[in-house]
């Protein structure tokens, strides 16, 4: 594959990323409807996506494609004609997927219709009510806690019934059918580092892989949550051997660390490469073994597929005060983090890409490197380059039985600088890929 400059491009990049946050944080988005085709459609003027439909009631596995679900407005309105709790002002204020309703309500069954944050006051959680019919508002607690009026007037126009279940998906053929999927969600409605930085970080990345020659070829899907991923699955059952390597992307623009939650596989070659890029990052990460919960990789990974899929995020689901609330805002995700979060998405690429095995065309004992200009230095053994070391490793370890990825992780070298040496290497017939 082409070589990589992120460093020239991060801030233009990051300010890009964040440019598409900004454009799809006001649409009111769920599993199904309107809000989804609306963030495809927004997408599809940056990449060439394909929209699937597929229709409500279609059997996928275990489930069922669910009623389409569309919101055109809600309130809570008092007695003086005032809207004291209003879905144009936030559209986290309503139960997600709630039925419509439109009705006089006692302030004692107003309550067992609302949802708050006690501990945090301020802020309106996300809730969703997908597979239970049910309606509701979320508030924050002190708007809860101003409702003292014997009765309210509630109206949700929302629709539920028959229609579809939208997603996106975007391939980029390699020189190899073998694949490298990325997934992310595209159901939450206005939060941004829980959905919309997943979005940017894949459609940047899927932008960055279109013009260019690959090893593997590339998958890109934009789906609702879980079940969007078990429709995709259950859908295209037939190809999903060819998908190798994958990540889910979420979480990917908040200031918090790394986390790389590992594929069910534990040790596949991504595992081990997000590893190694971590690692050598010299910043601290933070890895956590699979689990079934979380994001969609517990589908990929369920084990009629088992998939080597993990999920690399900043600070994960659940781990963050913001998450799935109103506070998870266009303030909590930053340029500057999904940048370096594009950067070390692209550095995963770049490894798959580049990791192959070699011979030694000369393993009886070192070649001489100097009159192949390859020797960075002669002295002692403090002072010999970290380049010179590098090819001393690559050249020991290509016995056409250790790939690059084996050779970083023994000699501790970021896989980039032995790539780097292995490259130089084959160009000075030194070495052959296998």
């Amino acid at each position: 594959m082409d070589d990589m400059d992120f460093s020239a491009n991060v801030p233009s990049v990051g300010d890009d990323m964040y440019g598409l946050v900004r454009q799809l944080f006001p649409i009111c988005r769920s599993i199904t409807g309107d809000g989804v085709r609306e963030t495809l459609a927004l997408l599809r003027e940056r990449l060439s996506i394909e929209i699937h439909e597929v229709e409500t009631g279609t059997q996928v596995f275990d489930w069922t494609i669910p009623k389409e679900w569309n919101i055109r407005d809600a309130y809570i309105m008092d007695s003086r004609g005032r809207k004291v709790i209003d879905f144009r002002d936030n559209n986290l204020h309503v139960l997600n997927y709630s039925t419509p309703i439109r009705a006089r309500v006692s302030n004692e069954e107003l309550k067992k219709h609302l949802y708050t944050l006690p501990d945090r006051p301020d802020w309106i959680p996300y809730r969703t009510s997908y597979y239970s019919e049910n309606w509701g508002f979320c508030v924050s607690h002190n708007q809860f806690l101003s409702l003292t009026e014997p009765e309210y007037e509630v109206v949700i126009d929302s629709d539920l019934k028959a229609g579809h279940m939208t997603y996106g998906e975007y391939y980029k053929p390699g020189e190899s059918t073998e694949e490298v999927l990325f997934s992310c969600h595209v159901c939450h409605p206005s939060l941004c580092n829980d959905n919309l930085s997943g979005i940017a970080l894949a459609a940047q990345l899927a932008r960055w892989l279109s013009g260019r020659t690959t090893r593997y070829s590339y998958r890109f899907l934009f789906i609702p949550g879980t079940i969007g991923s078990i429709a995709w699955l259950s859908l295209n059952e037939a190809m999903v051997g060819r998908i190798k390597h994958g990540l889910v992307v979420v979480c990917v623009g908040d200031d918090g660390d790394f986390t790389y939650k590992k594929s069910r596989q534990a040790d596949s070659e991504i595992d081990r490469i997000v590893l190694n890029i971590l690692k050598n990052s010299g910043k601290p990460y933070k890895v956590i073994d699979f689990y079934p919960y979380g994001y969609d990789e517990r589908q990929y990974c369920s084990p009629g597929f088992n998939l080597a899929v993990g999920s690399l995020s900043r600070t994960t689901h659940g781990e963050y005060p913001e998450y799935h609330t109103s506070a998870d805002n266009l303030s909590f995700v930053k340029p500057v983090n999904l940048a370096d979060s594009f950067d070390k998405y692209c550095q995963i690429v770049d490894a798959l890409e580049n990791n192959y095995t070699y011979r030694n065309l000369s393993p009886k004992c070192e070649p001489q490197l100097g009159k192949r200009g390859l020797y960075g230095g002669i002295g002692a053994e403090d002072k010999k380059p970290v380049k010179t070391m590098t090819l001393l490793w690559v050249l020991n370890l290509s016995d056409g039985k250790h790939s690059l990825l084996d050779i970083s992780e023994r000699s501790g070298v970021p896989f980039d600088e032995v790539a780097a040496a292995a490259a130089a290497l084959a160009g000075a017939g030194l070495l052959a890929k296998v």
